[in-house]
């Protein structure tokens, strides 16, 4: 399996980059993260590469970072989740708002996500979330625990995040509050996370 290259940069895009390595061009796609880091044409580049084998292709897929590898590689293995979700993931979103995320229960963050639906969402937080803090960095360690050290938010502040995040999924107003008002008459230790997966249950059985 190829898991490094080091060659000249002969194209680059959005999605993908061509290397020259002794002779060979190899194809690679890549998170726009990583497009955003490349040098240009000409220049000598190493990316580090996560190789996917099916019956009928092989692909490269290049990172900058071993972290950015590892994330992706940790990605893919939930359920839900081939290599393009995980690239679209990387795209959208920094390493860190990734690992963030899927440690806070953040589902609204995810399934922001394009392909990324509610089920894999979960999926990702119940599978990954113990395996993100390997992955960490000291400013996300920072942040969050400021996040945690900081007044719990209002019960209205709950409710109107909780509200944004379900009319960003597509959901009117009017039937997001509706099932908000009963997600929070459930009681509990609530957050946003907490409400989105008690509206969006009650959502999907209407």
């Amino acid at each position: 399996m190829i898991a490094h290259l080091t060659g000249t940069l002969l194209f680059k895009q959005a999605t993908s980059v061509i290397l020259d390595v002794g002779g060979i061009g190899y194809e690679v796609t890549i998170p726009v993260s990583t497009f955003f880091d490349m040098e240009e044409p000409g220049a000598q580049v190493a990316l580090r590469i996560y190789t996917h084998v099916r019956e009928d292709t092989l692909q490269l897929f290049g990172f900058r970072t071993a972290r950015e590898r590892e994330l992706f590689m940790l990605l893919i293995s939930v359920t839900g989740i081939g290599p393009k979700s995980g690239i679209a993931t990387l795209s959208g979103m920094s390493a860190d708002e990734i690992i963030a995320a899927i440690r806070t229960n953040n589902l609204a963050r995810l399934t922001a996500i394009p392909g990324v639906g509610k089920k894999t969402a979960e999926r990702m937080v119940i599978e990954l979330r113990d395996k993100m803090a390997a992955l960490s960095s000291p400013a996300l360690e920072e942040q969050l625990a400021a996040r945690a050290a900081g007044a719990a938010p209002s019960e209205d502040a709950l409710r109107e995040d909780a509200i944004s995040a379900l009319i960003n999924l597509g959901y009117q107003r009017a039937a997001a509050e509706k099932v908000l008002t009963q997600a929070m008459q459930e009681g509990g230790d609530l957050s946003v996370e907490l409400l989105l997966r008690r509206s969006l249950r009650s959502l999907s059985k209407g």
